[in-house]
């Protein structure tokens, strides 16, 4: 079962990867993301990751630490960033 944070940050994804696909089209892959999507699956490279990671910050006001090598390995797959974000968010409430 997909929680309204997920459910909103999965719709932000979809977004970012219907804007950034070259022929406006949108991957058969992109209506299928759930929170075990694999980041990897998405179809998008390291800067359109970040740009979604942009997103993210701008959608819910908050600042991602994602400079160190570390940081990106911990997200694996879509609920990583459901939960990193969840994280931010309860630490700013």
């Amino acid at each position: 079962m997909t929680d309204q944070l997920a459910t909103e940050i999965i719709e932000i994804i979809k977004k970012r990867i219907e804007s950034e696909s070259s022929e406006g089209i949108t991957a058969q892959y992109v209506g299928d993301i759930t929170t075990a999507t694999e980041l990897t699956g998405l179809g998008i490279d390291s800067l359109g990751l970040a740009d979604v990671l942009w997103d993210l910050e701008q959608a819910y006001g908050i600042k991602l630490e994602m400079n160190t090598a570390e940081a990106w390995s911990d997200l694996q797959n879509v609920g990583d960033m459901v939960e990193a974000i969840r994280g931010l968010l309860s630490k700013a409430a």
